[in-house]
């Protein structure tokens, strides 16, 4: 597979849509950028005597910012030197092709189904270093495909390839399909709109992911805004 030209490049920094999304990638000096880093930072911090290679970002509900987040956590792993892949295992309502401006023709749900193999399904993106699967075409059995034999055999098959693979999952609270991921994951996150999401919510999304036997890594605070005398660092929030 080939990279884009730099012409390519430039088409994709202009896309709105592309630079609302990636920040990590579009902008170079930014607070949003240096929440990201820290995050990145504590995540490898948070199992130093375990190795964490497949990484959960999830949400209660739908419109928390998890795509968003999953995204700009591949860019700043992958500026870290490090062989990322991102998959879109939201096979309800996918994003990531959208994102990274690839295709959906082959993805997930091709691999599970048995249609297609692991190398069809892997696409580059314009990040060095960061490839993707996108969700694929839409199934209409997507947690009984999540709970098959074939999740677990590409989970393994991408751990030799891949540094860190990120998973983002649809919301916890909306389907089953978070809870089957996230208990072949080596660690969660969830992401929270901040003075959007309800405490009820945020909690019962907590418990699922304890039920699933998954370690949670953190939270992330989307759209926090820090009081008058703190701001230096607006936008995000990483919490144990």
């Amino acid at each position: 597979m080939v990279r884009l030209s730099l012409r390519k490049k430039k088409k994709v920094l202009q896309d709105s849509n592309v630079a609302r999304k990636l920040v990590t990638f579009t902008e170079t000096k930014s607070h949003i950028i240096e929440q990201f880093r820290t995050i990145r930072t504590n995540i490898k911090f948070s199992m130093p005597d375990e190795q964490l290679k497949t990484i959960l970002i999830t949400s209660s509900t739908p419109g928390e910012g998890k795509s968003t987040n999953a995204a700009n956590l591949g860019v700043v792993f992958a500026q870290e030197d490090k062989k990322v892949l991102i998959i879109d295992a939201d096979m309800r309502k996918p994003t990531l092709h959208h994102t990274f401006k690839t295709f959906n023709k082959v993805g997930l749900s091709n691999i599970l189904a048995r249609r297609s193999v692991l190398h069809e399904a892997i696409q580059e993106t314009f990040i060095v270093g960061l490839d993707v699967i996108t969700s694929g075409p839409i199934p209409p059995n997507p947690a009984e495909l999540l709970s098959s034999q074939g999740l677990e055999a590409l989970f393994l098959e991408v751990k030799n390839q891949y540094d860190i693979i990120i998973i983002d999952s649809p919301p916890l609270l909306s389907v089953t399909d978070a809870q089957i991921l996230a208990n072949k994951c080596d660690g969660a996150i969830m992401v929270l709109n901040t003075g959007v999401t309800d405490k009820r919510a945020a909690k019962k999304a907590q418990m699922l992911l304890s039920a699933s036997h998954t370690k949670i890594l953190g939270v992330v605070l989307n759209n926090f805004k820090t009081p008058n005398h703190y701001n230096y660092y607006e936008g995000y929030r990483y919490a144990e």
